[in-house]
């Protein structure tokens, strides 16, 4: 189970070093692949689900079925995060507050919400 994490946060912070040297180096490259090195990112939470997936042994209709389920809730997640960044960005937020520290504590409440669902299936 921690093997999955593990990876995840390898890959992640790997993408945020090339994405930080990057942009230092080569500005010109940087603007040039800027908006697809996030997706990068994306892509290690996609690895993160299959690695999941195959550790449970599903058969083919229940892989199906989570798959589906997983999808659906990456992109409910982003979607609501989405809609709070932009409610963020037009209330008083203090301004040691502002940026990645609110978005991170909206993350944290957002994900304490969705642990509500993890009883669900059982």
């Amino acid at each position: 189970y921690l093997r999955i994490i593990s990876y995840i946060l390898v890959i992640a912070s790997t993408v945020q070093l090339v994405e930080m040297l990057i942009r230092k180096l080569s500005p010109a490259t940087f603007r040039a692949m800027g908006i697809y090195l996030p997706l990068i990112t994306t892509n290690c939470a996609i690895l993160g689900l299959a690695l999941f997936q195959t550790n449970r042994g599903y058969n083919f209709i229940q892989a199906v079925v989570f798959a589906l389920g997983a999808g659906a809730g990456f992109a409910l997640a982003l979607v609501l995060m989405a809609g709070v960044r932009e409610k963020l960005d037009l209330a008083s937020v203090p301004e040691l507050a502002k940026g990645t520290a609110v978005a991170l504590v909206v993350a944290g409440i957002l994900s304490m919400s969705f642990m509500g669902f993890a009883g669900l299936g059982r």
